[in-house]
C-alpha cells in the first residue's frame, strides 16, 4: 500500500493505534536517545522529534553549542534539525500527549542494593516512565523499548499499561502496543552506525496489532536503511539478543586478554596471536585486541544481567560461565595495576604517575565503568600524585569518578592526590611513568620528537606502560624509556637455543 501524500507512515487497517505516524517522542536525552533520534529527525523531516528529559541541565545543553554527549558527526545533525523538526523540552507530558509512537529511552543501571544487587538492571527508570506514558497518555500509542531491558520486561509493561488504561474524549479505549527496537550502537561511532547500521531489530507480539506496529516502525527506519537490515522477531527474542550480542563481543575481549596474560609470561606477541587467529574465517579480526579490559554502559551491565537471568532460571553454570568474563576483566585491570607497582620498585608511593586518557575509548567523554578509574583509585591506595590528561572528559566528571560515594571526606582528599593536566606534556612533567589508558589518537600519533620532550621533563628511569597497545615501543626505548605494553612480555631466549 502506498503512503500517503503528505508522506507520513501510514499504519493499515489498525483502529485502535494512531492510523499515520506524524510525531516521535523521546524519552531520555542520554547517549542512546539523543543521538539516535537526532538522526531520525535528520532522515525523516516530515515527522517531529521531540526529545524530553527531567533533566533541565542536560536539556539546556542540547539546546546549545556545546552538547552533553560527545560524538563525531553530531554537532553537525543537530546543528541542521534543531527547531526544524527536532526539538529539546522537560515537558515531558506535552511530549507524551503529542506522540504517536514513543522511545523509551532511560537508564537502566545494575542494582546497587536490594534483590539481585550487584547483577540484576534496575528498571524503575523504565516502569516510572511507563506509569507517566499510561496517565498522561489521550490517545493510543506505540511503545518502543530502546533501553537495554532484561528479556520479558515488556511484560511488566504491558501489566502497568493495561492497569491504568482509560478513555479518550470520545469514549474510545486508549490501546498501547509494545515494541523492543534495542540499540547496537558503538561509542565514537554512533553517528556512522545509525547512518549504515549492521542491522535493525523490531521485536513484537505474534499479534496483528503487534505485527502492525512493527510494521510502522519498520517504515520510519526504511527512509534510509536498506529494508534487507531490518529483521523482525519476537519480542523476547529482541530483548535477549541485545543482551547475548554485548555477551559475546565482550567475551572475546577477556579472552584475548586472558591470553594476554600467557604471552607476557612466555615472551609472545599477543597482536601476533590475535592476528594469526583473526585470519580464520570462523573466528575474524573484531574485538581481539589487547587493552587493560572493557569499560562502558552496556557490556559489564549487561552480562551481569545475563548473568542474574540465569540464575533466577536456575542455570547455575550458565551464569558461572557468563560472570567469569566479568572476572577476568576485572583481573585484567587488577593485574595491569600491580604492574606498573611492582615495576616501580614495588612502590609509587609519593611518586607522581602520569595518566594519559581517562574515557573507557578514544572519540568519547563517557567514562562510565572505564578501566582508567579502577586503574586511578588503585594508585591512591598506593599513595601515589596522579595527574591525568583527557581531551574530552570533563575535570569534574574525573574527581566525581574518582571520589568514593557517600565519604565525607573523599572528594578533597582526590584533589590533594589528583590533578588534572591541560595536556600530555604538562601530565607527563615531574612524573616517573605514563600510563596510557584510552587509545586516543594523539597519544598514537605522537612524533618521536615530542616524546623527546616528554622523556626530557620526566624523572629517571621513565616508564611508559601502554595499556592499549597504540604506542610504538621500540622508538620510545631508542628515546631511553622502558617500556610495557600489555600482552608483550620480554622476550626469553631459551639457553638451549642461544
Amino acid at each position: 500500500m502506498s503512503s500517503p501524500p503528505d508522506s507520513a507512515i501510514y499504519i493499515p487497517d489498525m483502529q485502535s493505534l494512531p492510523s499515520r505516524v506524524r510525531t516521535i517522542c523521546c524519552i531520555g536525552a542520554g547517549y542512546v536517545g539523543g543521538p539516535t533520534c537526532s538522526v531520525i529527525a535528520l532522515k525523516c523531516p516530515h515527522i517531529k522529534v521531540i526529545i524530553v528529559d527531567v533533566n533541565p541541565l542536560r536539556i539546556d545543553a542540547w539546546n546549545s553549542e556545546k552538547l552533553p554527549v560527545f560524538e563525531p558527526g553530531l554537532d553537525d545533525v543537530v546543528r541542521r534539525c534543531r527547531g526544524r523538526n527536532l526539538f529539546f523540552s522537560t515537558d515531558i507530558d506535552a511530549g507524551i500527549r503529542e506522540a504517536d509512537l514513543i522511545f523509551v529511552s532511560v537508564n537502566t543501571p545494575t542494582k546497587t542494593s536490594g534483590v539481585g544487587k550487584g547483577f540484576a538492571a534496575d528498571l524503575h527508570y523504565v516502569e516510572a516512565c511507563t506509569r507517566r506514558i499510561a496517565s498522561v497518555a489521550t490517545s493510543s500509542k506505540i511503545i518502543v523499548e530502546k533501553s537495554t531491558v532484561p528479556c520479558r520486561t515488556a511484560a511488566s509493561m504491558r501489566t502497568i499499561l493495561e492497569s491504568n488504561t482509560s478513555e479518550t474524549e470520545d469514549g474510545k479505549q486508549i490501546t498501547f502496543q509494545i515494541l523492543s527496537n534495542p540499540e547496537f550502537l558503538a561509542e565514537g561511532t554512533a553517528i556512522r552506525d545509525l547512518y549504515n547500521p549492521d542491522r535493525v531489530l523490531i521485536g513484537s507480539l505474534d499479534t496483528r496489532e503487534g505485527k502492525m506496529a512493527a510494521h510502522a516502525l519498520r517504515e520510519v527506519y526504511e527512509n534510509w536503511v536498506d529494508g534487507s537490515k531490518i529483521y523482525e522477531t519476537g519480542l523476547w527474542s529482541s530483548e535477549l539478543s541485545k543482551l547475548a550480542a554485548n555477551a559475546l563481543l565482550a567475551q572475546r575481549i577477556s579472552s584475548i586478554n586472558s591470553l594476554s596474560a600467557i604471552c607476557e609470561a612466555t615472551g609472545a606477541d599477543v597482536s601476533e596471536v590475535a592476528h594469526a587467529c583473526g585470519l580464520d574465517a570462523r573466528i575474524g579480526p573484531k574485538f581481539l585486541k589487547a587493552s587493560i579490559g572493557f569499560g562502558g554502559s552496556c557490556f559489564q551491565k549487561d552480562i551481569l544481567n545475563l548473568v542474574y537471568l540465569s540464575e533466577s532460571l536456575g542455570l547455575t553454570e550458565v551464569a558461572a560461565y557468563w560472570h567469569q568474563v566479568i572476572l577476568m576483566n576485572e583481573y585484567q585491570k587488577s593485574r595491569f595495576a600491580r604492574k606498573v607497582v611492582q615495576t616501580l620498585f614495588n612502590t609509587i608511593t609519593m611518586k607522581k604517575v602520569a595518566v594519559l586518557g581517562f574515557a573507557f575509548k578514544k572519540d568519547t567523554g563517557d567514562t562510565r565503568e572505564a578501566p582508567a578509574i579502577t586503574l586511578c583509585k588503585s594508585f591512591r591506595q598506593e599513595k601515589a600524585f596522579i595527574s591525568i590528561y583527557d581531551p574530552k572528559v570533563p575535570r569534574e566528571q574525573i574527581l566525581l569518578d574518582l571520589t568514593e560515594p557517600g565519604v565525607v571526606d573523599d572528594f578533597e582528599a582526590v584533589r590533594a592526590q589528583v590533578t588534572i593536566a591541560p595536556s600530555p606534556e604538562e601530565a607527563c612533567r615531574d612524573a616517573e611513568a605514563v600510563v596510557i589508558c584510552t587509545e586516543w589518537d594523539e597519544f598514537a600519533q605522537k612524533a618521536e620528537d615530542e616524546w623527546r620532550g616528554i622523556y626530557a621533563t620526566m624523572k629517571k628511569p621513565a616508564f611508559v606502560f601502554d595499556g592499549r597497545g597504540v604506542v610504538d615501543a621500540q622508538t620510545l626505548r631508542k628515546i631511553g624509556f622502558r617500556v610495557h605494553t600489555v600482552g608483550k612480555g620480554p622476550q626469553i631466549i631459551d639457553p638451549i637455543w642461544a
